[in-house]
């Protein structure tokens, strides 16, 4: 359950993605510089070892913590990636390169989009697309779509099986977990578990909201969207059974689907320089986007190494999920504690961008203020929406029980 989307405009290129994983996967950022290899080495994806390339480029990306692939990653060239699970007629090989796996790849092996494309055709070709994508234990595995972008251009690459299709972008574009190539998606759609992503839902409202977007404060609100309820009845659109999908911005621990964004990003690419913010952290609709570089990697200190299924306390990530899991119990009145705050230090970092490590630590003595306002609302008034025995805010104390949050 992801969204992507892009805007290209005369002057520069607007990108963005929502990564939804589950709740207990952190996602970090992670920065690798470029590098020349010696010939006949060999590099270890997430289930596969194949030939690396003589160089890399400098990347970084946001990845699942035990993943080698990228769920979104950029470049030193401008070559900005994204992919979506898409649900097809085709079987998926237990062994292959995941779509993230591709999705790295393409981003250390090329210095435009159109050779990204090329690149990742070429190794689905030797190597195909296949692998599991989750580690709970569930057999979960996909084909991928995938927004390609630089500083110029943007394309669209869908596949399905040994298929696929390509379709320049001219305007903007977004995708979600549903092939939307004409033709390529009626051949080869899984019409009932693409019906079951809410994607048909999803995919239309972000794309007319993209066609709206002029820079990242646009995007950054396309991606914290909660969907026509919230936008109608301004309250977050969060079921019990299902979790919060029927918005860019998900919010996990529904009885019968438990997914939540886990990370969000935008990037503004153009050739007089690329800007990118990063949450780092889950639920954009309560987090901050700070601003990051390829060209500044933060030390491990700054964001902590979090583990996989078990709450880390030194870690941005579980930091932020200690704030989001309280929010959840009653998001309508305890968003509005820091939610002006987090626009105000939005708008000064676009005006006027610091450091990484600048904004990144200032986010952290941020997040432990919201924390402490949240905590004293819920002492002086405990009320939670969510109350009954599968409710979300039941699920979620339930969870960090067994994560030790």
């Amino acid at each position: 359950m992801c969204d992507t989307l892009v805007v290209v405009q005369p002057h520069c290129v607007l990108f963005a993605k929502n990564s939804d994983r589950p709740p207990d996967e952190a996602q970090i950022i992670d920065w690798q510089p470029a590098r020349e290899h010696p010939p006949g080495s060999f590099v270890t994806c997430t289930h596969l070892r194949i030939p690396q390339a003589r160089r890399t480029h400098a990347v970084m990306m946001s990845r699942p913590s035990w993943m080698w692939g990228a769920e979104m990653a950029t470049n030193e060239h401008g070559v900005t990636i994204g992919n979506e699970a898409v649900f097809t007629q085709h079987r998926v090989p237990r062994l292959g390169l995941t779509g993230m796996d591709l999705l790295r790849l393409g981003c250390e092996r090329a210095s435009s989009a159109s050779e990204a494309i090329e690149v990742m055709l070429d190794l689905m070709a030797q190597f195909g697309q296949g692998g599991d994508c989750d580690r709970h234990g569930s057999v979960f595995r996909y084909f991928s779509s995938f927004i390609v972008a630089d500083r110029r251009r943007a394309f669209v690459l869908e596949t399905a099986g040994p298929h696929h299709a390509i379709e320049e972008v001219l305007d903007a574009r977004s995708i979600s977990n549903g092939l939307t190539i004409p033709g390529f998606a009626e051949a080869h759609s899984d019409k009932l578990r693409t019906w079951a992503s809410r994607c048909r839902l999803r995919q239309p409202r972000t794309q007319g909201r993209a066609m709206l977007a002029s820079g990242p404060k646009d995007l950054f609100a396309i991606l914290r969207d909660h969907g026509p309820v919230a936008e109608e009845k301004g309250r977050i659109d969060i079921n019990p059974i299902v979790g919060g999908v029927s918005g860019t911005c998900m919010h996990g621990h529904g009885f019968a689907v438990n997914v939540q964004t886990t990370g969000s990003w935008v990037s503004r690419l153009s050739p007089q320089g690329d800007r990118h913010h990063v949450t780092a952290t889950s639920a954009p609709c309560l987090s901050l986007f700070k601003p990051a570089s390829v060209h500044e990697p933060l030390p491990p200190e700054e964001l902590g190494q979090p583990a996989f299924g078990r709450a880390d306390s030194h870690s941005l990530f579980w930091q932020h999920e200690r704030l989001h899991r309280l929010v959840l119990q009653h998001p309508e009145r305890l968003l509005p504690l820091f939610e002006s705050e987090r626009n105000q230090y939005e708008q000064r970092w676009l005006l006027s961008p610091p450091s990484s490590q600048k904004a990144f630590a200032e986010s952290r003595v941020l997040l432990q203020r919201w924390i402490e306002l949240v905590t004293d609302s819920l002492k002086q008034n405990p009320q939670t929406k969510w109350p009954g025995r599968f409710g979300t805010a039941w699920q979620a104390a339930r969870h960090n029980q067994r994560i030790g949050l």
